[in-house]
């Protein structure tokens, strides 16, 4: 009888751990549903307007598209519009004034690194930068970054092209990323054509291949090679636009024999090859198969180098303006986004973090220290965010701050000086109303005396 009683108990737990196994493969199934692959196209300095559905100067058929089939975040802005700050937030989803990264990464024997592009030096100033903030010459490991956080939800994470944030020891694969490819010290390129960093260990080509189109073979040869049952986020971060400016020669003749002169056809040239590369990814992934399960981002790092119509300000210039601190972010993701879809939420680099942890899974509240906010909701329902200010912050010149809420923006300087302007009905920022409209003016100083607090910079503050 207790042989009959063990075997019936027997055949029961057998019975359950079959069953455990059957709910654990469809579980599986339908979190590999649930987790969509990812692909974040990162583009360096390319302006707002810098596209062919904004401007016919350019031709990016390719964005152009990928922008009308999906939602546009038509009020996107960088927290820190420059090289390194950009880069940072962008992973870690903390504001670049809380990370004290508020400088592009220099180089050169002036700062402490040598010609590999190393440092031992933590910290940098600036001649120039009227508080002499200290900002950081790498990104720290113990930061969390996306990659981390997707890898813990079962992603493959792939990094493509430029970093910026740091030399061998913080490259992406010491920051939570499986695979690196195309990634140096330099914040820029020597030249597009090879060699195109010139120092040990280049990431060369023997076949005079154009830097954008390298990396773009790179990007595509990894999805049509990609077996593995979890999914992937492939961060395609490009050296283009930024300078040197130099097109792609058959691409630069193109835009000379249209009329351009010579700066602007290199310009418009590497503005082409760029969305070159992005149609080549997107045909990657629906010749494999996959560009239903796949999720697209687009944004830029900061504004334009040339001209940003119809905003003022730009890449070298009045930076914190709306040339230089709005950016294009656009979203693709197959049955949720519907197309040609405008919002005109405030949206910031530092919610892209967010985003992308709530999207696989996870909730942004488990991370310490992020300022920014999940756009999930938002991208699937096409609602308008109601959300603090956003802050973009820098440290080169006297112009520091930006506050923006609602339809104001206040711009404050080291010096003293505070603007404001309503972005509504003054998008070229001509009409400083801070004595006009004190009452608004003050409460957003006020705002910003305890965000500087918040963030540990107030003893730079132009404001306390």
């Amino acid at each position: 009888m207790k042989k009959q009683l063990l075997k019936i108990l027997s055949i029961l737990l057998l019975a359950v751990c079959v069953n455990c196994g059957k709910a654990t493969k469809k579980q599986a199934q339908t979190t590999k549903e649930a987790k969509p692959n990812i692909v974040l196209f990162f583009v360096d300095d390319l302006g707002w307007s810098d596209l062919g559905f904004r401007n016919p100067v350019f031709e990016t058929p390719n964005i152009d598209q990928l922008a009308a089939a999906g939602m546009s975040f038509e009020q996107a802005y960088i927290a820190s519009p420059t090289c390194s700050p950009s880069r940072a937030t962008l992973l870690t989803g903390k504001h670049p004034a809380r990370l004290q990264m508020v400088r592009h990464i220099p180089g050169g024997k002036k700062f402490g690194f040598n010609k590999e592009g190393e440092t031992e030096i933590e910290f940098h100033t600036l001649e120039r930068d009227p508080a002499q903030f200290p900002s950081r010459n790498w990104l720290p490991l113990e930061h969390t970054t996306y990659a981390e956080a997707l890898k813990d939800a079962g992603y493959y994470n792939l990094f493509v092209g430029k970093w910026h944030l740091g030399h061998e020891k913080y490259h992406p694969i010491h920051q939570g990323f499986d695979q690196q490819i195309g990634t140096s010290n330099a914040g820029h390129p020597k030249s597009y054509y090879p060699p195109y960093f010139g120092y040990k260990g280049d990431y060369t080509d023997e076949n005079n291949t154009y830097l954008t189109d390298k990396l773009t073979n790179e990007a595509v040869d990894f999805i049509e090679k990609y077996e593995q049952e979890n999914p992937f986020m492939l961060t395609f971060s490009y050296y283009s636009v930024h300078s040197p400016h130099q097109g792609r020669k058959d691409l630069v003749a193109h835009f000379k024999k249209k009329g351009l002169e010579d700066k602007y056809a290199h310009y418009a040239a590497m503005v082409a090859a760029t969305d070159e590369s992005v149609g080549r990814v997107l045909q990657a992934l629906k010749d494999k198969g996959i560009e239903k399960e796949t999720l697209i981002l687009f944004v830029s790092d900061q504004g334009g180098y040339f001209e940003n119509a119809p905003f003022r300000g730009g890449k070298m210039k009045e930076t914190l303006f709306e040339g230089g601190a709005r950016v294009p972010f656009f979203v693709y993701w197959h049955g949720v986004t519907k197309p040609n879809t405008k919002n005109n939420s405030v949206v910031q680099s530092t919610d892209i973090f967010s985003t992308l942890v709530e999207l696989t899974g996870g909730n942004p509240s488990d991370y310490k220290e992020v300022d920014g906010i999940s756009l999930l909701s938002t991208i699937r329902n096409n609602n308008t965010l109601e959300r603090e200010p956003v802050y973009g912050y820098r440290a080169y010149e006297d112009l520091y701050v930006s506050v923006r809420k609602c339809d104001w923006k206040l711009l404050a300087y080291r010096s003293g000086t505070q603007k404001l302007f309503n972005i509504k009905k003054d998008i070229k920022e001509e009409n400083d109303v801070f004595n006009e409209e004190s009452e608004i003016a003050n409460q957003l100083v006020e705002e910003l005396k305890k965000w500087e607090v918040k963030m540990g910079v107030e003893k730079y503050s132009g404001v306390q």
